[in-house]
This record gives C-alpha cells, sequence and structure tokens, in this order.
C-alpha cells in the first residue's frame, strides 16, 4: 500500500471492522484505491452492500486507531501488510476469507517460505513436547518455517525447536501485537522479534478473546503447506485448525500416540478421518508434493541416536518401561528389581534422555 493511501485505508480498516470480507471486495471494485471508497456516492456504496451506519463512520473524521497504528509502523520492524500488497503471503490470499490487513514484526520476508503449522495442546505430555520440539528442529534446520500460535505447550516447543536450530519461525497471535499472550511467554516473544516473525490480524490493543483464537487459525493453516498435529484432546483447537486446512486443500498430519493418553485421541480421529500418520519427520517429506519436499533431505530427517552404551539391565529395565506411562510398583514387577536399584536406574536413564517422568509419578520411554 503506497503511504500517502495507507491513512485511508486504515479508516476503512476500522470503520468496517478487521475480518470484514466486503473490504476486500471493495477494494478490488475501486482499484485497490480506499481513497475512491471513501469519496464515492453513498448510492455507489449502498450498491456494494454496505449500511447507513457504516457509510456514516467511513464519512466521518479519521478513525482513532489510525494514529495509533501510524505512530506504531513507523518503528522499522513493525509492517503493515494490505491484502493487494506484494508483500501479502500468496497461500493465505487463497483461503476464502483471508485477513484484509496483517500487523507484522520481524523479518517479513519469511511470509514467503515454506512454511509447515505444528500445534497440540496446551495441556501437553513431556512427550508430546519433545516431539514438536524435535520435529521442529529438523524441520526448521532442513529449511522449512515452522509457524504455530505462540500458546503453551505444543505450540511454544515448535517455536523453540526452530529457534535452537538456527531456523525461522512465525508466530501467528491472538491479540494485537503490542500484547504477549500468554504472559509467560514473554521470552519467547522477545526471541521471535529478533529471529522470526509475528502476525497478527487483530488491531493494537485488542486483548486475548476466546473467539479470537478459532479466527487466528485458519491463518496459522492458511499460510502452511501442511498441518501437523502432534498431541490434541478431542474438544480442542488443534481440531478447529486440522478442519480448516483441510477445507483450505492444505496437507493435514497427525502423530499418533498412547491409547491411553487423552491428548492423543483427537490425532487418532483426525487419523481416522483421513490424516496422514506422521512418525518422522521423513514421513512429511513423503506427503508433500513438489519442490517444497525436497527441502527435507536425509540429514534432516535423521534420528538423533543414543551414544550412551546400556549394560543388560539398563536396557532390560528400558524395555520393560515402553512408550507407554508405567509407575515404580509396575516396574519392580516387570524387572525383579528393588525399588532402590530401580530408582537409581531410573535415574540414570532420564539423565541421559532415555525417559521422562510423566503425570502421577509414573515414567515413559522416549
Amino acid at each position: 500500500m503506497q503511504k500517502d493511501l495507507l491513512p485511508d485505508f486504515l479508516h476503512l480498516y476500522h470503520s468496517l471492522g478487521p475480518g470484514r470480507k466486503n473490504l476486500s471486495e471493495l477494494l478490488a471494485q475501486f482499484a485497490g484505491n480506499p481513497e475512491r471508497i471513501r469519496n464515492s456516492s453513498t448510492p455507489a456504496l449502498k450498491a456494494c452492500g454496505l449500511g447507513h451506519d457504516t457509510i456514516v463512520k467511513l464519512r466521518s473524521r479519521q478513525h482513532p486507531q489510525v494514529a495509533v497504528d501510524l505512530a506504531w509502523v513507523a518503528a522499522s520492524h513493525n509492517h503493515l501488510v494490505c491484502y493487494h500488497d506484494r508483500a501479502y503471503p500468496e497461500l493465505l490470499r487463497q483461503i476464502a476469507d483471508a485477513p484484509a490487513l496483517l500487523y507484522a514484526s520481524g523479518d517479513l520476508t519469511l511470509l514467503h517460505e515454506p512454511q509447515i503449522a505444528i500445534v497440540g495442546s496446551r495441556h501437553c505430555t513431556p512427550g508430546g513436547a519433545q516431539n514438536a520440539f524435535d520435529f521442529s528442529l529438523q524441520l526448521a534446520s532442513a529449511g522449512f518455517t515452522i509457524t504455530s500460535g505462540m500458546a503453551l505447550g505444543i505450540d511454544s516447543a515448535a517455536h523453540r525447536g526452530a529457534l535452537e536450530s538456527g531456523g525461522k519461525t512465525i508466530a501467528v497471535t491472538g491479540t494485537g501485537l503490542d500484547l504477549v499472550y500468554p504472559r509467560r511467554n514473554q521470552k519467547l516473544a522477545r526471541e521471535i522479534l529478533e529471529r522470526g516473525l509475528m502476525i497478527s490480524e487483530f488491531p493494537l490493543g485488542t486483548p486475548a478473546r476466546p473467539a479470537n483464537f478459532p479466527q487466528r487459525n485458519r491463518v496459522i493453516s492458511g499460510l502452511a503447506l501442511a498441518t501437523l498435529v502432534v498431541e490434541a484432546a478431542r474438544r480442542s483447537g488443534s481440531l478447529i485448525t486440522a478442519r480448516l486446512a483441510a477445507e483450505q486443500g492444505r496437507e493435514v498430519l497427525a502423530i499418533p500416540g498412547s491409547i491411553h493418553n487423552p491428548q492423543s485421541r483427537g490425532c487418532h480421529q483426525l487419523i481416522r478421518d483421513g490424516a496422514a500418520i506422521v512418525e518422522s519427520p521423513a514421513d512429511i517429506a513423503t506427503e508433500l508434493a513438489g519442490p517444497a519436499s525436497l527441502l527435507l533431505d536425509q540429514r534432516g530427517s535423521q534420528a538423533v541416536e543414543c551414544k550412551l552404551e546400556l549394560d543388560s539391565a539398563s536396557r532390560q529395565l528400558l524395555d520393560a518401561i515402553g512408550y507407554d506411562p508405567v509407575n515404580c510398583d509396575i516396574l519392580v514387577q516387570r524387572s525383579g528389581l528393588t525399588i532402590d536399584k530401580l530408582s537409581s536406574m531410573l535415574l540414570v536413564l532420564e539423565m541421559n534422555d532415555l525417559i521422562q517422568s510423566a503425570p502421577g509419578g509414573c515414567f515413559v520411554r522416549i
């Protein structure tokens, strides 16, 4: 958007309200010129579907939010990306209800990089968080930009995995970009701003409201070639993201989990509904068609093998633990070890990242 047209566009945007589909339609009818819309006759605007109250708003003095936006975008790392701008991501433009405006902070070029969305439960298991981190790290190392929603749990682990790899990540927020939600992710938000990109369709000052997040989810899936669900309960916002991805014609991928883990049941439902099963980052390359799949080379898909030399007793204990959560009483029965010996061996295995603690005093192999 030309700088001289930006104030009129912002007035139009805030007068109509964010997310209004007819804003893009209006701009298309008036050659992308918001000034022409504002100066058009009342009959012409009514013919475009605008009501009396909306037309009065357009005719009024400049919306107070315009000055706030213009002051914010004056910072070098802040950007306002309009639907008709070249900087607007092409994949997102293809969805039926693409945002008319994106607020963006950070590296704007990431909007045009091949992206994979990684989403999942806020209340994830330790193993789920590790899966999100590991998949993100390997995919980002292979050249994909990791897109997620900066929520606690799986989202945060995915962002951190990308950053740990030295790769790139995009956080799509459900608030204005002048706010950080959840507040516990202040440090993560700073790291993403320095090395990645944060975007939102919500005006500055917009607080976290429940309705914002399903709306935000369509942007996460709309930016990406594929959406990977790591963990999700049966009633989960991540399933909304997956459904939106399918409606947008994008790949939907899911990591299966234990039948005893309620956070895996959403993934199992997705698989029953046709989502591709993913067990390693290499599986994602198989599902993605076209040149983007070539980014995930053999190096990026290799699993990191443990180099720790285990004695036979430790290997037997590791086999006894398995991949479902199990408590110490059951392990004593399976292994024949005393509780003292078992405790010391569990500590060694956990220190070497072969097992993780799970809720209820349980352990699980990773």
